[in-house]
C-alpha cells in the first residue's frame, strides 16, 4: 500500500537537526499527556489492568516486540530509543501478519518459539494487530496462550491496543472482532497480574485516527517518523513506571540512520 504523508511529517536532510528537536518537544507533550491520561495505572475500555508486582532495576535487558505493519513502522524509532536506554532489542513485527489469533496465527508461534530461544527476552511487548480476528474467546484464548508461552520463556508479557486506524473495506466487515480484542487483552492481564501487563497507549494516540493526537499518515493506518519517535518515547516512559528502566532523553536518539529505515520509504514517508 503506497502511502503520502502531510509536511509535518517530514524529515529533509537540511533540516534534520531542527526535526530532531521537534520530534522530541512533540513526544514529551504527548508523553505528559500519556501520563496525566492514566496515572500510568494501565487502563482499557474503562477498566483497570493491574501493573502486577513491584519495580525490578534490572528490566528490561532484551525486549521482543511483536505485531503487525502498524508495529513494523513503529519498531525503527522504538529500537533506537531501547539501545540509547542500553536495553538490546529485536522486532518480530510483520506486515500483512504478526498476530497471535485468527487464521493467519501460525508463522506467528513459529517465529515466537525461534525467538524465545535465541534471543532470550526478559520482557516481550505484543501491540495487538488489526488481524487479531474471532471471537472474544478465542481472541482470549489466543492472549492466554501467548502470556503461557512467554512466561514459560522466564519472561513478562505487555500487551498494547492497536492505535486509532482507518476502517476501511478491508477492515469493515471485523470492526466488531478489533474492538473486543482489547478487552479479551485485559480480561487476560488482569488473570495473570505478576507476568501480563495492559499498557494502554490510548492515552497517547486518542481514540480518533484522524485527530492530529493519534498522528496518523494520510492512509489513516500507519504512522512515519514522527508519530513512531513519540510512541518511543511514550512506551520508554512506560518500561520506566514498571520496571525502573532509565529511558534516553528523545536527543540522543530521535535523530539518526533510523529515521532512513527502508520501512518508511516503502509506506511513502518523507
Amino acid at each position: 500500500m503506497h502511502i503520502t504523508t502531510t509536511p509535518l511529517l517530514r524529515l529533509p536532510g537540511s533540516v534534520h537537526r531542527i526535526a530532531g528537536l521537534a520530534l522530541a518537544a512533540a513526544a514529551a507533550t504527548l508523553s505528559l499527556t500519556a501520563c496525566q491520561g492514566t496515572g500510568g495505572d494501565g487502563k482499557a475500555d474503562g477498566g483497570p489492568a493491574p501493573s502486577g508486582g513491584t519495580k525490578q532495576d534490572a528490566k528490561p535487558r532484551r525486549l521482543l516486540w511483536m505485531g503487525d505493519s502498524i508495529a513494523e513502522a513503529e519498531a525503527p524509532a522504538l529500537e533506537a530509543a531501547m539501545k540509547a536506554g542500553r536495553a538490546e532489542f529485536r522486532s518480530m513485527a510483520a506486515a500483512g501478519g504478526g498476530g497471535v489469533t485468527g487464521p493467519i496465527a501460525q508463522p506467528t508461534w513459529k517465529a515466537l518459539a525461534k525467538e524465545l530461544r535465541t534471543f532470550k527476552p526478559d520482557v516481550v511487548a505484543y501491540q495487538i494487530t488489526t488481524y487479531d480476528w474471532g471471537t472474544p474467546a478465542e481472541q482470549r484464548a489466543g492472549y492466554e496462550r501467548l502470556a503461557r508461552t512467554v512466561k514459560a520463556a522466564n519472561a513478562e508479557l505487555l500487551i498494547l491496543p492497536s492505535p486509532p486506524f482507518k476502517m476501511d473495506d478491508f477492515y469493515k466487515p471485523h470492526a466488531n472482532e478489533i474492538r473486543t480484542a482489547p478487552k479479551a487483552a485485559v480480561q487476560v492481564a488482569r488473570r495473570h497480574p505478576e507476568t501480563v501487563h495492559f499498557l494502554n497507549s490510548s492515552a497517547l494516540w486518542g481514540t480518533d485516527r484522524a485527530a492530529p493526537k493519534a498522528q496518523r499518515s494520510k492512509d489513516g493506518i500507519h504512522s512515519c517518523q514522527q508519530g513512531s519517535a513519540a510512541f518511543a518515547k511514550w512506551f520508554g516512559d512506560r518500561q520506566h513506571e514498571l520496571y525502573s528502566f532509565a529511558p534516553a532523553p528523545p536527543e540522543r536518539w530521535a535523530t539518526g540512520p533510523w529515521t532512513g529505515s527502508k520501512v518508511y520509504s516503502r509506506l511513502g514517508c518523507k
